[in-house]
């Protein structure tokens, strides 16, 4: 019986730290939003100057 009262004990404290606000999710993913079209932005930029630099280089 004292198990059981332990771990009901230990359920209702898990709940209340595992609450979780719509709103800070919401702007988590916005953030990685924006760091991922970042990332992606400057990947591409990279890679156009890269063809550039090539085709310079074969042109000389």
């Amino acid at each position: 019986m004292s198990s059981q009262y332990k771990f009901e004990d230990r359920s209702t404290e898990i709940r209340e730290q595992s609450k979780v606000k719509l709103t800070d999710l919401l702007s988590r993913i916005n953030e990685e939003r924006k760091l991922e079209r970042n990332r992606n932005l400057a990947l591409s930029v990279a890679a156009v100057s890269a063809v550039t630099v090539f085709g310079i280089i074969l042109t000389l």
